[in-house]
């Protein structure tokens, strides 16, 4: 099988996850997503305190070279097992996701264009640009709701982290994409003209 992988990038909330899901819902079964969230360290040695502390947002927090390791091993026709996180407890469960090769792997997160490595595997880099104070919102309701978290802590974090994080490696790394989509999904040319590049991979 000659998996082809695409890697998707762009800020917090910006509407990297619905893009991945219309390529998803076009692909079916020949395509698989693989989260960067999932490779965040486990950081098993700090208190749940402490894990709220971390800066999720820096590069440091991903375990990206087993993500690289991982991607290769598909690419050699060989199923991995995923880790899985947990955004409630902040850390990673002891489970793991059985991921077996497909034609098309969408490799989604925020800093999937900022490791050397990890780009050089992407037959196609995506950054997806969205007005920041639109993603702050996404972000406060989807952390709120889905995640158990309270107003309070979601705008502490953005301002310390998410927000400088950002300025500083997510969106610089998008010199790196071949495609860049502004507002996201709501952007129904760019999108499109993607689905006709991931037809493409699989016809």
């Amino acid at each position: 099988m000659d998996t082809k992988i695409i890697g998707i990038a762009g800020g917090s909330a910006s509407g990297k996850s619905s893009i991945v899901k219309i390529l998803k819902d076009e692909l079916g079964d020949k395509a698989q997503v693989i989260l960067l969230d999932s490779y965040y360290r486990s950081f098993d040695e700090l208190s749940f305190e402490d894990r709220t502390k971390l800066n999720f947002d820096h590069p440091d927090s991903f375990e990206a070279d087993r993500l690289v390791r991982d991607l290769l091993e598909l690419k050699n026709g060989q199923a991995i097992d995923m880790p899985i996180y947990d955004y409630v407890a902040y850390e990673r469960k002891k489970e793991t996701t059985r991921i077996s090769p497909h034609q098309v792997i969408l490799v989604e997160g925020l800093l999937v264009l900022y490791y050397p490595d990890l780009r050089q595997l992407f037959d196609l880099k995506v950054y997806v640009a969205t007005d920041s104070d639109e993603r702050l919102i996404r972000r406060i309701k989807r952390d709120t709701i889905k995640r158990g978290r309270t107003l309070e802590s979601v705008l502490g974090q953005y301002q310390d982290t998410v927000k400088p994080m950002h300025e500083q490696f997510v969106e610089p790394s998008k010199k790196h994409a071949d495609i860049i989509i502004p507002t996201g999904a709501r952007n129904q040319r760019g999108v499109g003209l993607l689905l006709n590049f991931a037809r493409q991979l699989v016809d």
